[in-house]
């Protein structure tokens, strides 16, 4: 029974991260896709131009 006891830790951990990999690759795209592109959009148009990590636009 030491076998059962030594592989079960393994095998539970293993199921959540399948379970949490399908979670990640469900919850991408879909009807909630345009909605973080708008979100992310606008935060980048309120922080200006280096936000996205661009070159400063007044070089002086």
């Amino acid at each position: 029974m030491d076998y059962v006891s030594a592989l079960v830790p393994p095998v539970v951990m293993a199921a959540f991260f399948i379970a949490l990999v399908r979670v990640i690759v469900k919850t991408q795209g879909g009807a909630a896709k345009a909605k973080e592109d708008a979100a992310v959009d606008a935060m980048t148009r309120a922080h200006g131009p280096n936000a996205a990590g661009g070159a400063p636009t007044d070089a002086s």
